[in-house]
């Protein structure tokens, strides 16, 4: 969430498509970004490898129970054509330890079946 809006409740913001993913697919790239940042935060594994495509997704998803999400700002996002867009997003995190870190990404996504996937990203 980028400090300088309004934060949303839940199911108005992420909810829907984490708790109805197949009957509520995210409607673009951004929203599907803040959608997996939100399945970080809420450990929701099955979530991040449902929206990741088929031909990057790993066999599993390991995710670090200690790490405290803090933020998420979307810095851009472009959409290519119809079926592929980018987001560039930095999120903010603190591990177990105390230590804080930022995950700086462009994100690629892509449509298929009327669904966005994220694809992969470049790290900043």
């Amino acid at each position: 969430m980028d400090a300088r809006q309004r934060a949303l409740a839940y199911a108005d913001c992420c909810g829907r498509y984490l708790d109805a993913f197949e009957a509520t697919p995210a409607p673009d790239a951004e929203s599907l970004m803040r959608s997996r940042y939100t399945a970080f935060v809420r450990e929701r594994a099955d979530y991040l490898l449902a929206t990741w495509h088929a031909s990057h997704r790993p066999a599993q998803l390991d995710l670090d129970a200690g790490m405290r999400w803090l933020g998420l700002q979307v810095k851009d996002r472009k959409q290519i054509d119809a079926e592929h867009a980018e987001v560039e997003f930095v999120a903010r995190q603190r591990d177990a330890s105390g230590r804080a870190h930022r995950l700086h990404e462009r994100s690629r996504f892509v449509r298929e079946g009327g669904r966005w996937y994220y694809l992969d990203g470049t790290l900043h």
